[in-house]
């Protein structure tokens, strides 16, 4: 249940109404947007007395909310959710946020000349894996906390905050000191645990989909960490498994769309994920920024055929620049810019 509050309502009134929520039994959070207060009900509403809701001074309409999640649905939050970045940057807002770099971390020559690199051609956010969850116990695992220190080097020498994927609850001091950006990956998008700690730091959250999940329940994992106290959620769309083989999955940008009409978390989409393949990472960016999404995630190798992990998606810095450039009139056209 949400309470929608009139433009002209006092502080008095919202107290009251306030309180006839929680004498039902439920938590209140409000939501101020730039023209409409929310009162949002988290827990079960069923005690409320919704016509003694309705007709206090000040009380526009009261609304059931269909959805099972609350927190991350637009009904309760109208306005777009923006997230500052360290830098000064942000996500969700008029700037398109491309998040660049490695798969994974390989060396500190690697790492810090890609971050140079892809700082220069306009991205905001320097992404590498450190701990790298693979589907063969044979493949390369990651550098582990190796890799973290060779992330804040290069964040040192760039600048740029830095994105990393989590795997583990018992690597969570380590991300929370060191990392700026926690991803939690597309395999471990429904691992409650590890979305309830996500909720418990203050560190922004990128929740990729999960490969065979649908978009409610994508939603529902961004509902364990705001609910578990962390309103600091990015979305990512990074392909889902269906039938087709020739790519590695299937990027659904009708998801973009359902998600900002359903949510008000910002929505980034990783074409490379999605396609597996370089040569379709431009047009599928583009198509991104064009369908409305918030930026981007881009897998950049300074060599790619001799990358340790996913060389066959990932674009040289070169061709990172000339996307970045050929994104500019995609995003004025939208409305956006980089």
């Amino acid at each position: 249940m949400i309470v929608v509050m009139k433009q002209n309502f006092t502080p008095e009134q919202m107290a009251a109404a306030v309180r006839v929520m929680e004498e039902g039994g439920v938590k209140v959070m409000v939501s101020k947007g730039s023209e409409t207060t929310i009162l949002g009900a988290e827990g079960s509403a069923a005690g409320i007395d919704r016509n003694r809701l309705s007709s206090l001074p000040g009380v526009e309409r009261v609304m059931r909310v269909s959805e099972p999640f609350k927190m991350a649905n637009r009904k309760y939050h109208p306005d777009d959710t923006v997230l500052s970045l360290p830098g000064g940057r942000e996500v969700g807002g008029s700037r398109l946020a491309v998040f660049a770099g490695p798969c994974s971390v390989e060396s500190r020559e690697q790492i810090v000349s890609v971050a140079s690199q892809v700082r220069q051609a306009g991205a905001c956010a320097l992404r590498g894996g450190a701990f790298k969850p693979r589907t063969s116990p044979y493949s390369f695992q990651g550098m582990g906390t190796g890799g973290i220190r060779l992330l804040e080097e290069a964040r040192a020498e760039t600048g740029l905050p830095i994105v990393s994927e989590i795997m583990s609850t018992e690597d969570l001091d380590l991300f929370e000191e060191h990392v700026d950006i926690i991803q939690v990956g597309a395999r471990n998008m429904q691992n409650f645990d590890l979305l309830k700690h996500m909720g418990r730091i203050t560190k922004p959250v990128l929740l990729k989909r999960g490969m065979s999940s649908t978009i409610e329940e994508w939603l529902m994992s961004a509902e364990y960490i705001l609910a578990a106290g962390n309103p600091r959620v990015i979305l990512c769309e990074r392909g889902i498994r269906t039938f087709e083989t020739y790519t590695r999955n299937t990027l659904d940008l009708s998801a973009v769309l359902a998600v900002k009409r359903l949510s008000h978390l910002p929505v980034l989409v990783d074409p490379s994920h999605a396609c597996g393949q370089a040569w379709m990472v431009e047009r599928m960016a583009m198509a991104a920024v064009a369908a409305g999404a918030d930026g981007l995630i881009i897998e950049v190798h300074n060599d790619p055929e001799n990358a340790l992990c996913d060389g066959p998606q990932s674009i040289t810095p070169e061709a990172f620049q000339v996307l970045m450039r050929k994104l500019e009139p995609v995003a004025a056209c939208v409305g956006r810019r980089i």
